[in-house]
């Protein structure tokens, strides 16, 4: 039953990386959005090709727009915040368990 558990911990180790690298790909995207860089820098067209597919499900399901600023960053950090304290933490929880 061990391995279940190091197997648990390891998706939840993984999982949080990625959910935190996720995190700075989105806070870097907001900070291109305040410049105007290249669109045709290969840097700015991997940062956008992963973020704008998100923000445009958090765009096309919820109002995020008031006026001239565009909320949907704060719902993606939102809800990245929530799934590292909930998801990562229940599976760390999970992998004490079964070790």
């Amino acid at each position: 039953m061990f391995v279940i558990g190091y197997f648990l911990k390891a998706i939840a180790i993984v999982l949080d990386y990625a959910l935190t690298f996720y995190l700075w790909i989105v806070i870097a995207k907001v900070v291109l959005s305040w410049v105007n860089p290249d669109p045709y820098n290969p840097i700015v067209k991997a940062i956008n090709s992963l973020t704008d597919p998100v923000f445009y499900q958090i765009r096309k399901r919820l109002p995020v727009n008031f006026g001239m600023i565009d909320f949907s960053p704060v719902i993606i950090f939102l809800l990245i915040i929530f799934i590292q304290n909930f998801v990562v933490s229940t599976l760390f929880r999970l992998a004490a368990n079964f070790v």
